[in-house]
């Protein structure tokens, strides 16, 4: 694994394996621990990072060797993800029967999300596939 950080982003590279998605989110987790108002985007970009970082592993027609990079940063208040993967195909959201197991990961991002889309990479190998996921409000006690 291999870690860069810049002031508000942070990088790493994984194994490219099903294995390394909790890995993923906990490098998010300890990213979001260190923003002062970090929690308020955590139960969303966990799932959706998860989602992403999923539907690379199982979907890039990239070899097995290759890693799969995360970012995290913050821009104007809004968390960006991004998860790159050498692969070529392009991600679209479907739709999936109620007994369907797989199939549903692009409709919680494009639910969830506030924008999201799919970007060639720098170089021309592959993509990234970026989420923008507003901060949630706190809960607010009501008055009985």
């Amino acid at each position: 694994m291999l870690v860069t950080c810049r002031p508000r982003t942070f990088a790493a590279r994984l194994d490219s394996r099903t294995e390394s998605t909790p890995l993923a989110r906990y490098l998010l987790r300890a990213y979001l621990a260190a923003l002062p108002a970090g929690d308020r985007y955590r139960d969303v970009a966990e799932l959706l990072l998860g989602e992403l970082f999923a539907n690379a592993v199982q979907h890039s027609d990239a070899p097995d060797d290759r890693l799969i990079e995360v970012r995290f940063s913050v821009l104007n208040s809004r968390l960006r993800l991004e998860v790159h993967d050498a692969g070529s195909g392009r991600p679209a959201v479907g739709s999936a029967e109620p007994d369907d197991e797989h199939g549903r990961g692009l409709v919680l991002v494009n639910e969830l999300a506030e924008r999201w889309g799919c970007c060639p990479r720098a170089g021309g190998i592959g993509k990234f596939v970026w989420a923008l996921i507003a901060p949630s409000h706190p809960a607010t006690a009501h008055a009985a």
